[in-house]
């Protein structure tokens, strides 16, 4: 793995990245909710990358990894604008984006202010319109009051936390209930274990995309992560395999 580089916003925050050059389609990994360019599916992604001479950018949302900003200040939109600002600046050509969990919602949004340049998506236990589906009425009511939710997280020892403006801003962009206007080649992977974003979600995002070139791949003891050696291998052959 490279060094992180940085790039400054207009604003001043800068946001981490790593991006390694070489033929396009580039490859933008996009990591989950709390997570970052350092997780393993994603420093997989780009040291096969690497190894195979394609262009490759990671990045660290505000808020997260080795960025300026709050997490507690993060928000879709505010994200898929960063993603978008690096893109601009360090990348050429058409792009594949591969979104992790939360960053398979990111990954939606950010395919559909890309336009012509969006040459494929890659979803890994996708969740889209989480803040829709993934609280019950009481959080969404303190939430909407605004206030705080702590969740246990199994992943680590602090609570998860979900702030009222994340929530907002998710209710502001859900996407699940018209067409998703998206008609470029289309992966998704889910485990049918996974405890946190039902695997029949990938099925209901796969009728709602445009494209008629969507597959949908289910591991039947995949979990949430799918970052077990033989899940990373899938994920490696479904994107060389991509047209």
């Amino acid at each position: 793995m490279t060094e992180p580089r940085f790039h400054a916003l207009p604003g001043g925050t800068r946001i981490a990245f790593r991006h390694t050059a070489g033929t396009g389609p580039t490859l933008v990994f996009l990591p989950g909710y709390m997570s970052d360019m350092a997780g393993g599916k994603a420093t997989a992604v780009f040291d096969w990358a690497a190894a195979q001479g394609r262009a490759c950018l990671l990045l660290d949302y505000s808020g997260c990894g080795q960025s300026d900003g709050d997490f507690a200040d993060g928000t879709l939109s505010r994200w898929r604008d960063e993603v978008l600002a690096l893109i601009a600046a360090h990348v050429d050509g058409p792009v594949v984006l591969i979104g992790s969990s939360m960053g398979g919602w990111l990954m939606l949004l950010v395919g559909l202010a890309l336009g012509e340049r969006l040459a494929g998506l890659v979803g890994i236990a996708a969740a889209p319109d989480f803040t829709a589906w993934g609280f019950s009425d009481e959080q969404q009511s303190e939430l909407l009051a605004g206030e705080t939710v702590l969740e246990e997280n199994a992943y680590g020892p602090q609570p998860t936390p979900t702030f009222p403006g994340f929530w907002a801003d998710g209710q502001a962009n859900l996407l699940l209930d018209t067409e998703i206007a998206l008609a470029c080649p289309v992966r998704l992977l889910h485990g049918q274990r996974d405890p946190d974003v039902p695997w029949e979600l990938s099925l209901r995002l796969a009728e709602q995309l445009h494209s008629d070139d969507v597959q949908v791949t289910l591991i039947k003891d995949g979990d949430h992560r799918l970052s077990r050696d033989g899940d990373i291998a899938l994920l490696l052959r479904v994107i060389a395999e991509l047209p």
